[in-house]
C-alpha cells in the first residue's frame, strides 16, 4: 500500500510541474511578463518550461526520483523568492507558502525514496 501511495503522491506533485510547463508553452505571456517585471530576460520562460516538464516526468518515472525530488524542492524554494518580490499581491504570498509546503513534501520523498514503482538504473534501491 505504501508503494502505491508513494506513486500516487509523486504523480499528484508532478502534475503541478507538468501542468506549469504546459501552461508556459501554451500561453507564455503572463509568466514572461512576470519575469520581465522582475528585471530578468523574458526568454527564461523556455528553459523554465523545459525544466518543469523534465523534472515532473522524472519525478514520476525515475530513475533518480530522489535527485528529482531534491531538484524540484530547490526549484520551489528558489522560485519563491520571485513570488515574494510581488508580495503586495496576496495571491503571490499564497504561492510562496504553497511552494515551501511542496518543497517540504519533496524533501520527505527524497528521504524516503520512490518505493517499488519507479524505473531504476542498476541494482538496489538505496541510490539516487
Amino acid at each position: 500500500m505504501s508503494d502505491t501511495l508513494n506513486l500516487m503522491g509523486r504523480v499528484l506533485i508532478a502534475l503541478l510541474f507538468i501542468g506549469g510547463a504546459v501552461q508556459k508553452l501554451v500561453d507564455p505571456a503572463p509568466v514572461s511578463g512576470m519575469i520581465a517585471g522582475l528585471g530578468l530576460p523574458p526568454l527564461l520562460i523556455w528553459p523554465l518550461a523545459a525544466a518543469n516538464l523534465v523534472m515532473g516526468i522524472g519525478l514520476v518515472l525515475g530513475p533518480g526520483v530522489r535527485a528529482w525530488a531534491v531538484a524540484l524542492a530547490l526549484y520551489c524554494i528558489a522560485t519563491s523568492w520571485f513570488h515574494w518580490q510581488l508580495r503586495a499581491d496576496p495571491w503571490q504570498v499564497t504561492i510562496v507558502v504553497k511552494n515551501w509546503a511542496i518543497a517540504g513534501g519533496l524533501l520527505i520523498l527524497a528521504a524516503q525514496g520512490p518505493g517499488r514503482f519507479a524505473l531504476r538504473l542498476g541494482r538496489g534501491t538505496g541510490g539516487w
